[in-house]
């Protein structure tokens, strides 16, 4: 090896501790002296490192779950766009119920000498899902990029939204409108984010609410990430006598609504839903719907500089990058039907009969809804 060293340090004119460098992928090499180490080493016949061999077409894959929800097909948007803007091509693989497996996607990107992976919400946020997968590609020196579903066990690079703080801000801004039996509607508590976001709602359900812990916890509903499942759960929760529900995500916030008005009740004078993500369509909805808003784009774009910044060497810390939440108010909250009730005026005393002047009579009006 120092033999190697020395011949391709004397051919690029650089020292052997910066060769070291560049083939070691560690930053602190500007671009040309990196390039005039990887020239060298293509000429005096040496193969490159995993990390730096030319990959072909540039292709990245984007392993993203179902499409029908429409977040993630607005991640792979920003994804493949600002891929594209670097040269690099986005292969996309959606996991459809009962499709392709996450494994067999990645052995397929494998065999098409992807130079990296981006996986926004797969099998890593699944907290008990195999880490062995991730730390063979690890091993391979493939860099990788996991988008939400942080575990602490896979030595790579995350970037998730705060589902603690969006939950907090849901419940937030139901309880300052006098809502206290707020229920939740959440997918399966073996993800990730399932159990941030019930963390905090229980933080805010105990900072708002004066309710106890088994009294929250009754009002936690696990179920599947879909509208049927938020219509199943918000039908539990109506029943507990809650007067606002949170969905888990923007899907099941639709089925919450769905299941009020199969009761006959009206979204938000009767029950109050929010929704999580900020999906798109969510603003024309009926009505517009309360949510939390990811930062899509943000998120997108840092996992595209993060995988990129791999590629070329520079190694990303093995940390999690957390993106605050925004709450975005729409038309589907509104005060709890007793707040409401206590700011409409008790209506004027009628008066007495005998003030009635002579030749009128009373008339009665109903006091209008406000």
């Amino acid at each position: 090896m120092t033999t190697r060293l020395a011949d391709i340090a004397a051919h690029a004119g650089v020292s052997e501790a910066t060769v070291s460098r560049v083939l070691n992928g560690k930053p602190g090499v500007s671009p040309a002296t990196r390039q005039a180490v990887l020239t060298a080493l293509d000429v005096l016949g040496y193969e490159r490192p995993a990390r730096l061999r030319q990959h072909r077409a540039g292709l990245i894959g984007l392993i993203i779950p179902e499409l029908t929800n429409p977040i993630f097909p607005a991640f792979a948007e920003v994804i493949e766009s600002a891929l594209a803007r670097h040269g690099y091509m986005a292969v996309l693989c959606s996991q459809a119920p009962g499709g392709v497996a996450e494994d067999d996607y990645i052995e397929m990107l494998l065999e098409r000498g992807v130079a990296g992976i981006i996986f926004v919400n797969g099998l890593h946020a699944n907290a008990n899902s195999d880490r062995a997968r991730y730390a063979r590609l690890l091993e391979k020196a493939l860099p990788i990029v996991l988008v939400n579903g942080y575990r602490s066990d896979i030595d790579a690079p995350f970037i998730s939204n705060d589902d603690v703080a969006s939950m907090e801000a849901a419940v937030g801004h139901l309880a300052a409108m006098g809502h206290r039996r707020i229920g939740l509607a959440i997918g399966q508590d073996v993800y990730v984010p399932t159990r941030r976001k019930t963390e905090g709602f229980r933080r805010a359900m105990a900072a708002h609410t004066g309710l106890s812990a088994e009294e929250v916890d009754a009002l936690v509903v696990n179920t599947m990430y879909t509208v049927e499942g938020g219509q199943a759960a918000a039908a539990r929760l109506l029943d507990e006598g809650c007067t606002a529900i949170c969905g888990g995500n923007d899907i099941m916030a639709l089925g919450a609504i769905r299941a009020a008005r199969a009761r006959g009740l009206r979204v938000p004078e009767d029950v109050s839903v929010t929704g999580m993500d900020d999906s798109p369509l969510t603003a024309y909805l009926d009505p517009p719907l309360t949510t939390i808003r990811q930062s899509v784009r943000e998120m997108s774009m840092a996992a595209v500089s993060t995988v990129l910044g791999e590629i070329g060497g520079e190694r990303a810390p093995r940390t999690e990058l957390l993106y605050r939440p925004e709450l975005v108010v729409r038309r589907s909250t509104a005060p709890a039907p007793a707040a409401r009730r206590a700011a409409v005026p008790a209506p004027a005393a009628e008066p007495a009969p005998e003030s009635v002047p002579p030749g009128t009579e009373a008339v009665h009006r109903p006091v209008p809804e406000r």
